[in-house]
């Protein structure tokens, strides 16, 4: 493979390039930093680059691979969020108010080292991982790599510019309301939020930066089996089992097709010809597909309350809070006006909830909607807005609840690519799974990469 191949192979192949000691881990760590140091003064997607210890974790790595060592990930490099603790390192949050290094590495950071991957440094998001654009003042602008004047999403959208641009193979991402997803739609990714507490959050708690239970772990990656491979490491349950899921036929399922916003949302013509193409093409796959809408609405205030109150706690966390921007001020204040009382109603009322909402898989196996109601917006969009005329407009972009009430049930979902718009922005939907069942998401999808064979599209050099 040539350099730019190679940057583009994926997770699973450059492992088994290195298996197969076609390289070395030193080789391709050094491709990898000279490609971070060539793109990302342009994209911005890295707020800290681990250079010095890459290196000598590669070289590590080459010497167990001397030896016969066969760890699933070993000397293979990858990123993580800006949310997730490496030890002696900032977790910043996207902000300027945390200066205290991580006495631990988080528990996925530690699952990564252990599968023995190369982490090559962390990636951008806004401050609290509030939006679903990826700019602070405190790192600048993250930009898309198929069209440095859009967007990559946010809030995981360090993480997906740095896979789509072929940085990284895969990285870390989270997903407290569409959070992966929407990265993973903006460009041309998979990205998968995992069923809640399949990657453990620790050192993190619904008393920081959980969201009451809301945001997860999971990977982005250009292909299916990188992220079930980068699942397989990172899972507390069920590891081991993604990578084969992702490698067999799902058979025939009954997919339901939902494309009525829950409310006044306007559907953009391009995010519903590209749901309506899917259905076709699942359709052409043997696989059963009807209408179908969930009753969205009643997730809604369960969503608000743990999003304001988690964002105060998540603040109150920080060293320095008051360094906070006026955005996310706006939605603190929101959070001191929701009593405890009220998170505490909607986590007993979870259960039923999930109920009422899953009442939509009672005659199907999976849920296909938009993912966001357009492609990628501009950089700046909302640069000068307050944090209510943002936190308004950015919900009608990204279609929530649509989302986010799958981050209120804890069930997996995923955001799969679908073509590209008029202008060459990446279009994608999302596909929901029943609780706990990642691996039918990861088989349909993985036909689906077949049938559709989004790894050969490349964002322009």
């Amino acid at each position: 493979m040539d350099g730019e191949d190679l940057a583009f192979a994926g997770l699973v192949a450059q492992a088994r390039a290195l298996r197969e000691r076609q390289l070395s881990s030193r080789e391709l760590v050094d491709a990898t930093l000279e490609r971070i140091e060539a793109l990302d003064t342009r994209l911005n997607a890295f707020c800290q680059v681990y250079a010095e210890q890459a290196r000598a974790t590669a070289q590590a790595a080459d010497e167990r691979l001397a030896a016969g060592d066969e760890l699933p990930l070993l000397g293979v490099p990858v990123a993580i969020k800006d949310d997730a603790d490496v030890e002696g390192d900032m977790t910043t949050f996207g902000t300027a108010a945390e200066d205290r290094p991580a006495r631990a590495d988080s528990e996925v950071v530690r699952r990564l080292r252990e599968a023995g991957a190369v982490l090559v440094g962390r990636t951008n998001a806004p401050e609290l991982l509030l939006w679903p654009f990826t700019e602070s003042k405190t790192y600048g602008i993250t930009r898309n790599p198929w069209s440095p004047g859009h967007t990559p999403g946010g809030s995981s959208g360090g993480s997906a510019a740095a896979v789509a641009a072929g940085m990284v193979p895969a990285a870390l991402g989270s997903d407290g309301a569409g959070s992966i997803r929407i990265p993973a739609a903006c460009c041309g990714l998979f990205g998968l939020k995992t069923q809640r507490d399949r990657i453990s959050p620790a050192p993190h708690s619904a008393a920081d930066h959980t969201w009451h239970g809301l945001a997860v772990y999971g990977p982005l990656a250009r292909r299916v089996e990188d992220a079930a491979l980068f699942l397989d490491a990172t899972a507390q349950t069920g590891a081991g089992s993604f990578l084969p899921a992702s490698q067999r036929a799902p058979g025939t399922l009954r997919i339901a097709v939902s494309l009525k916003p829950p409310l006044a949302q306007p559907v953009g013509d391009e995010a519903k010809a590209a749901v309506e193409q899917m259905a076709s093409t699942l359709s052409s796959l043997g696989h059963r597909v009807s209408r179908r809408d969930p009753d969205y609405v009643r997730a809604i205030p369960h969503m608000m309350v743990r999003y304001a109150s988690g964002s105060r706690l998540s603040a109150r966390a920080l060293a320095h809070p008051e360094r906070l921007e006026r955005k996310t001020a706006t939605i603190l204040r929101l959070g001191r006006l929701v009593p405890d009382s009220a998170v505490v109603r909607s986590r007993a009322q979870e259960t039923a909830l999930a109920a009422r909402l899953g009442r939509v898989f009672e005659d199907a196996d999976v849920l296909l909607s938009p993912v966001t109601a357009r492609p990628a917006i501009e950089v700046g969009h909302w640069a000068e807005r307050g944090g209510l005329w943002t936190l308004n407009g950015a919900s009608r972009l990204t279609m929530n609840p649509m989302l986010s009430s799958w981050n209120v049930t804890g069930q997996p979902a995923a955001a799969v690519p679908a073509g590209v718009s008029r202008d060459g922005l990446p279009l994608g939907v999302q596909l929901v799974g029943r609780a706990g069942d990642e691996a039918t998401l990861l088989s349909l999808s993985a036909q689906l990469q077949a049938e559709l064979d989004w790894p050969a599209r490349r964002p322009p050099a």
